[in-house]
């Protein structure tokens, strides 16, 4: 599935919505570059899910748990400096227990979950990034205007891996 996100506002909804369909011992791999959205992605479903305090990117710690008043906690996961699956096994996560999302997953999963959601998040340079944010109203772009200058749309897929994700629609 593909689709185009606007705005941050809107990455967060479609995190919000991601999390309807989330329970406990689900992953969710998050990809894409630097300021591609995936935290803010991540902020709409530690929003929707009732997390307790800020989901604020966890680079340094490599991991942060989230808990709630009620449900399973969210695991929010930053891969980036870690150079192989072994080391995000080593974190020793609770992926049975917990929500589990890891930002920068890609080959990172090997091994770790029979199913996992894939979010693949593509902010559009130069000349597509124009296109993107100039076209019609009917593509679902904003239009650029003063206030919305530094906001590029990103493309967004989402891929279900394995038995539990197999039939996945938003």
């Amino acid at each position: 599935m593909k689709v185009l996100i606007p705005t941050p506002d809107a990455m967060e909804e479609l995190g919000a919505r991601l999390a309807d369909r989330l329970q406990p011992g689900d992953l969710v791999a998050l990809n894409g570059e630097l300021g591609a959205g995936k935290t803010t992605l991540t902020r709409g479903l530690g929003r929707a899910l009732g997390v307790r305090g800020p989901v604020t990117s966890p680079t340094f710690v490599l991991a942060r748990t989230h808990p709630r008043a009620h449900g399973a906690p969210l695991v929010h996961v930053d891969a980036y400096r870690l150079s192989n699956p072994a080391e995000l096994d080593d974190l020793d996560l609770d992926y049975a227990g917990s929500i589990v999302v890891v930002e920068w997953a890609s080959g990172m999963l090997n091994g770790v979950a029979d199913s996992w959601l894939e979010v693949d998040i593509v902010r559009p340079t130069g000349a597509a990034a124009d296109a993107a944010v100039d076209g019609d109203a009917a593509s679902g772009a904003e239009l650029r205007t003063p206030d919305n200058a530094d906001v590029e749309p990103r493309e967004v897929t989402i891929t279900g891996h394995g038995p539990r994700f197999a039939d996945f629609r938003l």
